[in-house]
């Protein structure tokens, strides 16, 4: 092993840092799977308050529309002035949240606690995204796959909860994960003590924190970061057709128990974090760009097909499309904080954020077309999204020395 690799490598050798990847994982896991019960709860408050798919649409919008909006804002301020204790503040807003959506009695009260919920999200996860990157000794594609897949479990487990919880025992119910949020808190207030400590100073150069460079010219890197946006757009437009909608489609296509259909939506949301896990590493051994290209692209053949499938097919095509278009999203993140350099936080909140919002703006749009048409045409028409993944052609290999030595590092 080479002394490069070896030093690269120490970092993630060192427990404490080690520790703090997990924390922040783990705390990923719990602020997104608290997250996560808002839409797993679409049936029953669509039940409780008598409310349209485009009122439905109208919560995750405004849920997601504030976690898009702030994000990039948030991002950016922190890449001036870093905030360590924020990822705490993020978990408190979750909190209050979901005791305001435990007792709400209408449904504009279950629009301010999406509102809520989102700020949560807006605040946790630039910051959480950058505490990732401090930790990683180098492999920022294992560490953002790592910080990733906790809230793609807590996703997945989020359905799960609601529906051995909360459709047995009631809205009110959500008031009890109250002592969840109580320990992401506490955690996230530890790793704020570790980040402050280990924090640059500020008015540290690029050059001296290490970060690295690459050949494109700066017209080039923003159009290459429009790539990257477009790729967000399909997958996550695409995506908010199945989280926010999938229980609705099983439902009423093929007849199935609210309670069943939040276990196939974990079925498909649990692929969607295998996927997430596995896209970081190997983009730090081949390249971002390969892993993009591949998961976003590859997918469409399954998404075509799953609109005229029966029912045992739909479940089974559920499987490699969460997997598929799940990868990409922690190579999209590394390449573009690699396109960007020294603009952790903004690349971060912009990415998440635009996640949030592509999301939201989906799911408004989603829901008023299955008012208007049916459940199923909105399957059919969202089929065809991942063939913009066809524009990752364009976008550039990053040959920096970061990945040049992340890359020895996981081979030697």
């Amino acid at each position: 092993m080479t002394t490069h690799a070896a030093e690269d490598r120490r970092p993630m050798l060192d427990g404490t840092v080690l520790r703090v990847l997990i924390a922040v994982s783990a705390c990923h896991l719990m602020n997104d799977m608290l997250q996560a019960l808002l839409p797993a709860m679409y049936p029953l408050l669509q039940n409780n308050f008598a409310l349209s798919f485009g009122q439905i649409g109208l919560i995750t919008l405004t849920y997601q529309l504030v976690a898009s909006i702030l994000q990039p804002v948030i991002g950016h301020f922190a890449d001036r002035r870093p905030i360590p204790y924020s990822l705490a503040v993020g978990m408190g807003f979750t909190l209050v949240g979901l005791i305001a959506l435990s007792f709400a009695g209408g449904f504009l009260t279950v629009l301010l606690a999406a509102a809520l919920i989102g700020a949560g999200s807006s605040v946790f996860h630039p910051e959480a995204s950058r505490v990732a990157r401090m930790a990683s000794g180098g492999r920022h594609g294992f560490a953002q796959s790592l910080f990733q897949v906790g809230g793609s479990c807590g996703s997945a487990i989020g359905p799960l909860v609601a529906a051995a919880v909360i459709y047995t025992h009631g809205q009110g119910s959500v008031a009890w994960f109250a002592a969840i949020a109580f320990v992401g808190i506490a955690v996230l207030s530890v790793v704020g003590v570790w980040y402050s400590r280990h924090r640059r100073p500020r008015g540290v150069g690029r050059a001296a924190q290490g970060l690295e460079r690459h050949a494109l010219a700066p017209k080039q890197a923003w159009l290459a970061l429009g790539v990257l946006l477009a790729l967000i757009f399909s997958k996550f437009f695409y995506t908010a057709s199945i989280s926010s909608y999938y229980t609705f489609y099983l439902i009423h296509k093929f007849g199935v128990s609210a309670e069943a259909a939040a276990i196939y939506l974990f079925i498909f949301l649990g692929a969607g974090a295998a996927g997430t896990f596995i896209g970081g590493p190997i983009g730090d051994r081949i390249g971002r760009k390969y892993v993009i290209w591949g998961s976003i692209l590859g997918v469409l053949p399954f998404t075509l097909a799953l609109p005229y499938a029966d029912f045992t097919w739909t479940i089974v095509l559920s499987i490699p499309i969460g997997f598929i278009i799940s990868s990409a999203f922690a190579a999209i993140v590394v390449y573009g904080q690699e396109l960007l350099p020294g603009r952790i936080g903004l690349v971060a909140g912009l990415f998440f954020g635009l996640a949030f919002g592509i999301g939201g703006i989906g799911a408004g749009v989603l829901g008023e077309l299955a008012d208007a048409t049916s459940i199923e045409f909105v399957f059919e028409v969202c089929s065809y999204l991942p063939a913009i993944g066809l524009l990752a052609v364009f976008l550039p290999n990053l040959d920096t020395a970061v990945q040049r030595r992340a890359a020895k590092a996981v081979g030697d």
